[in-house]
This record gives C-alpha cells, sequence and structure tokens, in this order.
C-alpha cells in the first residue's frame, strides 16, 4: 500500500521507526519521495542488559544504533529532539509543538506517522509524542494531509497477542490493547520480501533493543511479529 507525497514520521525512542514504519518508509523512499524521521529521545533508560548495554553508554550506542539503522533503510533524513528518556510527559510541551510545526512547515507532508493517544503500550512517551504530533498536525500541516496512528488489528492480536512477552512491553496494569476491526485500517501494509530484508537488517543493527527479543521468542516468530505495519486515520486536512 503505496503513501502518496512527502512522509514525516514522529517517534520517542530509537527503534520506534523501524518497528513501525520501516517498510512503508523504504517503499517511498524508492518511489522518489521525500522521507524524514523524527526521534524525541536517545533511549538511554531502555536498557535490557545493564551488564552488557552499560547505562552510562546507553545513549550513545543507541545514537550509532539508529544511525546505522537508518542507512540501511537509505533514510538520510533525521532529527533528534534531544528530550529525556521517560521525561517526555514532563517536556514544555508547547515547545515540542512548536519544534515539530517548523519541521512540518519545512516538509510540508502528505502524511506523518506516530503513535496514538495511546501510546501503543502506553508509555509515557509514546503518549506526549502523539499529543504533540496531533496538536502540530493540526496545526501546521498542509491541506490534503493525513496523520496516521500506528495500531493492531483484531485478527493480529489474536493471532499474535500470545507470543508477546507483555509484563516487559506494557507500562501499566491497567493496559487494554489499541485494537480495531481490519477493516478499519487506514494502512495494512504486508512488507515485501526484499524490503522486509531491509527492514530485518535495520532492526538488527539496534542490537541493544532487538537483542533481547531474539533471545525470547524463535526468530520466525519476531519477523512475523513485524511483518504488516498497521496504521488508522488520526486526522485529515
Amino acid at each position: 500500500m503505496h503513501l502518496q507525497g512527502p512522509i514525516l514520521g514522529v517517534w520517542a525512542h530509537p527503534d520506534d521507526e523501524a518497528f513501525l514504519s520501516a517498510g512503508l518508509m523504504v517503499e517511498a523512499l524508492r518511489n522518489g519521495q521525500r522521507v524524514v524521521c523524527v526521534t524525541a529521545t536517545r533511549g538511554e533508560l531502555g536498557i535490557p542488559d545493564p551488564e552488557r548495554w552499560p547505562p552510562d553508554r546507553l545513549a550513545d550506542i543507541r545514537t550509532r544504533e539508529l544511525e546505522q539503522s537508518l542507512r540501511i533503510l537509505g533514510v538520510t533524513e533525521h532529527h533528534w529532539l534531544d528530550y529525556p528518556d521517560a521525561g517526555c510527559h514532563e517536556a514544555d510541551a508547547a515547545e515540542a509543538t512548536d519544534r515539530l510545526c517548523v519541521l512540518i512547515e519545512d516538509i510540508r507532508p502528505a502524511n506523518v506517522l506516530t503513535f496514538g493517544p495511546d501510546g501503543m503500550t502506553a508509555h509515557s512517551d509514546h503518549i506526549a509524542v502523539s499529543n504533540w504530533t496531533t496538536d502540530a498536525f493540526k496545526r501546521c500541516s498542509p491541506a490534503g494531509s493525513r496523520l496516521l496512528y500506528a495500531t493492531m488489528t483484531e485478527t493480529w492480536w489474536a493471532t499474535y497477542a500470545g507470543m508477546l512477552q507483555l509484563d516487559k512491553i506494557v507500562m501499566t496494569e491497567d493496559w487494554e490493547p489499541p485494537t480495531i476491526p481490519d477493516e478499519e485500517a487506514a494502512i495494512a501494509y504486508r512488507v515485501p520480501d526484499d524490503i522486509f530484508d531491509m527492514k530485518n537488517r535495520a532492526l538488527l543493527a539496534q542490537e541493544s533493543q532487538i537483542g533481547a527479543i531474539m533471545q525470547a521468542l524463535p526468530e520466525e516468530h519476531v519477523w512475523e511479529l513485524n511483518r504488516t505495519e498497521w496504521f488508522r486515520l488520526g486526522a485529515q486536512r
């Protein structure tokens, strides 16, 4: 499913962009479209294995990992917002929205990809990024553009929920999966084989994050979980 025009992705941590939108970004680049990625934090608190990935070095490690991952995908336009990991909800929301407006006014994206208000996993950074991006989209996006929220479908959840280690993913005990009926998906992109190989390599480049998942699940399950990229319509201009 091809997205027309320039694409802007706004995410909270290194690896969000690869898990949720790598395939769509590669396809757009192959079609000659402008693709811009924004990352709010360096992910310095995302420590699945503190002995292997020292906390005091994790920001630098994840910065290099993301840079390598984006090189694999061919994404050359990337911006850090440099808010603290797990601190986006305490940042100046008006300032963050203004910064995103500057980018939107430059890029004039036809499609803006980000988290929904649910944050997918209820992570406070995800929710804050969704709020900033939604506000900036409503204020600054060009006519005809769409805001697309990453999501899961009911069929996907019924098929794969049992494979997920929810206690390590979800940030609250009250969490409910942000699923939608399959037919309500604005984007249901089943990543083709050649692009999927690039997506897998981009994820493997972010070893500090994907490593624990690869140890916990059979490899084929890791890839199948991420084969389709789902988005629902958040707003339209």
